[in-house]
């Protein structure tokens, strides 16, 4: 089931919000401003969110502009009472993917989230992705390392996924850790250390060569040696 969160300080419109959208069959998070949605962004990687503009503690703009800051890929519908040209230049130059003005139609809003959802199910990064006799699947949850299946846990899964996306570039640790983590981590930085760990125990278990390379002071690179 998609995941879409809805950030609004309206508790009115909130919640109308919430109500159409989980009639369509969605898994609706809800949050009142920014702050409060940032925890979610990064625990449930929502792949697409309605933002609105005005807000109190972080507004609409500032979150976007701190996710897109982030790399977060996140498909992003902004909602805002403000129609002007200027307005929708800057909203959707902050990052956004489209733009509503408020009022607006339910039919309407729910047509818009349908066509962004087919969007983010059309990505690449939802798509099978494979390097060396390396291979994962999104939509199945699966990898393998030529005949062989590997068994993975949630955060396994992900690290090697996104290593994958970026075949035989060096990824940065925070980039990494941003990546999967989310951006607002703030645990120990040898949690990265420890997953590349377990992943290479699990690559090369079959005796296979090792892929996940150490690029010292920078970060990991998915490349063969």
């Amino acid at each position: 089931m998609q995941s879409v969160l809805i950030i609004d300080d309206d508790p009115k419109l909130l919640k109308m919000l919430q109500r159409t959208l989980t009639y369509e069959n969605l898994n609706v998070l809800t949050a009142a401003n920014g702050l409060e949605a940032l925890p979610l962004v990064a625990a449930h990687s929502p792949g697409l969110i309605i933002v609105d503009w005005m807000m109190p503690k972080m507004d609409g703009l500032t979150f976007v502009q701190k996710l897109r800051d982030e790399d977060n890929r996140s498909m992003i519908l902004m909602l805002t009472a403000r129609d002007a040209i200027e307005n929708r230049v800057e909203g959707l130059e902050s990052g956004a993917d489209d733009y509503l003005v408020k009022p607006f139609a339910p039919a309407e809003l729910v047509a818009r989230v349908h066509a962004m959802l087919r969007r983010v199910e059309s990505r690449p990064e939802n798509q099978k992705v494979t390097y060396a006799d390396l291979s994962l699947d999104p939509s199945t949850r699966e990898a393998r390392r030529g005949d062989n299946p590997l068994s993975l846990t949630v955060t396994e899964f992900n690290l090697l996924h996104l290593l994958l996306r970026h075949p035989r570039q060096v990824l940065e640790r925070r980039q990494i850790l941003n990546g999967v983590w989310g951006y607002d981590f703030g645990g120990d930085d040898n949690v990265l250390e420890i997953y590349i760990g377990y992943l290479r125990k699990k690559l090369e278990a079959g005796g296979g060569p090792r892929l996940i390379q150490t690029v010292r002071g920078v970060g990991y690179a998915l490349r063969e040696e």
